[in-house]
C-alpha cells in the first residue's frame, strides 16, 4: 500500500542540517526570521513559549521538557521564557545572546539556566519543496515522544562528526525524523495539511488511492466513493482537513511527480503525461505550463542545465 506521507517526505529530500545547543536564563525573548526553511527544536530541559506569526493571527504554544516542534516552512516566529509575554512582530528584542562552543547563551550570562534546547534547520533538496511543504501542517508539536528526542540527538551527533558516508546517514535520519514527527502528531494536527487528512480514516482512503494511481481519471464523485461519503460531504471535509480542494491536491501531486520525472530524464514527455493522467502531450503541456510557469520541455532543459552547473 502506498504511504502518501512517506512519498512526500521522500520527495522533499532532506539534507544535512545545522543544529546547536541553546541555553537560556529567564527573563528572555528571541525573535527569528527564516526564509521558509524547516526549523525544529527539542526542549531538553525547562519550558518556554513559541509564537508563530501569520498568515492570519499569530499562534502561541507552550513547549515543555521533552517536546519536539517542527515548522516545515518557518518564516517569522519568537521564543520566550514563561515569565513574560512573547514579543510582538514590531517589538524590539534586546535579550543578550552570547555565542558559546556548539551553540549560544541567551539572557543573563551569570543567571541560573532554566531552559536548554537543541535547535536547528535542515535543507530540503527538492526544487518542489514549496509545493510539497504546502501539503504539510503549518507547525507540528509533539509531546512525550522520546523516540524523536533520540533521533534529533543522533542527527546532532552525526552533523558534528566526520564519519564515512556522513551525508547518506544524515539524509536517512532526517527522513525518519520527519516521518516520526508527522506520525506522532497525526491525530492532533492543529493546522490543515496532509497529516490531518491522513488522520481521518475516510479521507486517508481517498488520499492513498490518489497516490497509488495518479494516472486514474479521478473526479470528486469517484474519490467520494472511495471514502464512502457523499460528494458534498467529502469535498467539505477534505478541504477543511487538507487545506485545499481534492482536485487541487491531486493536480499538485501530479505536477510534483511530473517535475521529478522530467528532472530524471529517463522518460519521454509523452510517457510522463500518461503517468500523471493525461491522454496526450498537448493537454499535459498546457496544465504543466499553467501550474509551473513554463512548458515541460523547457523545465527539463533548465533542470538539466542546473544539474551540470551544480556538478
Amino acid at each position: 500500500m502506498i504511504d502518501p506521507l512517506a512519498e512526500v517526505v521522500s520527495l522533499l529530500r532532506p539534507q544535512a542540517p545545522f543544529s546547536k545547543l541553546v541555553v537560556a536564563s529567564a527573563p528572555w525573548a528571541v525573535r527569528r526570521s527564516e526564509t521558509g526553511r524547516p526549523f525544529y527544536f527539542v526542549a531538553l530541559e525547562g519550558s518556554c513559549h513559541l509564537t508563530i506569526d501569520g498568515p492570519g493571527p499569530s499562534e502561541t504554544i507552550t513547549v515543555h521538557e521533552g517536546d519536539f516542534v517542527l515548522l516545515p516552512a518557518a518564516r517569522n516566529f519568537a521564543t520566550s521564557s514563561l515569565d513574560r509575554q512573547p514579543p510582538r512582530e514590531d517589538e524590539p528584542v534586546t535579550t543578550p545572546i552570547v555565542p558559546m562552543p556548539g551553540g549560544a547563551r541567551i539572557g543573563d550570562p551569570d543567571g541560573k539556566v532554566d531552559m536548554r534546547m537543541l535547535v536547528g534547520h535542515c535543507v530540503l533538496g527538492s526544487p518542489d519543496a514549496e509545493l510539497l511543504v504546502s501539503l504539510l501542517p503549518r507547525w507540528v508539536h509533539v509531546r512525550g515522544e522520546r523516540r524523536l528526542s533520540t533521533l534529533v540527538q543522533l542527527v546532532g551527533d552525526e552533523s558534528r562528526a566526520d564519519r564515512p558516508a556522513r551525508e547518506i546517514v544524515m539524509s536517512r535520519l532526517l527522513e525518519v525524523l520527519l516521518i516520526e514527527a508527522f506520525r506522532a502528531t497525526a491525530s492532533t494536527a492543529a493546522t490543515p495539511g496532509l497529516v490531518r487528512g491522513l488522520a481521518d480514516p475516510r479521507l486517508a482512503l481517498a488520499l492513498r488511492r490518489m497516490h497509488e494511481a495518479p494516472a486514474s481519471p479521478w473526479t470528486v464523485v469517484e474519490l467520494a466513493k472511495e471514502a464512502s461519503m457523499s460528494r458534498s460531504a467529502f469535498f467539505d471535509r477534505f478541504s477543511r482537513a487538507v487545506g485545499v480542494a481534492p482536485m487541487a491536491y491531486l493536480l499538485g501531486w501530479r505536477m510534483a511527480l511530473a517535475k521529478q520525472w522530467l528532472r530524471q530524464r529517463e522518460l519521454s514527455i509523452a510517457e510522463i503525461a500518461e503517468r500523471v493522467g493525461y491522454s496526450a502531450v498537448g493537454p499535459f503541456g498546457v496544465a504543466f505550463a499553467r501550474h509551473v510557469g513554463m512548458p515541460p520541455g523547457r523545465f527539463a532543459r533548465r533542470a538539466n542545465e542546473s544539474m551540470h552547473v551544480d556538478v
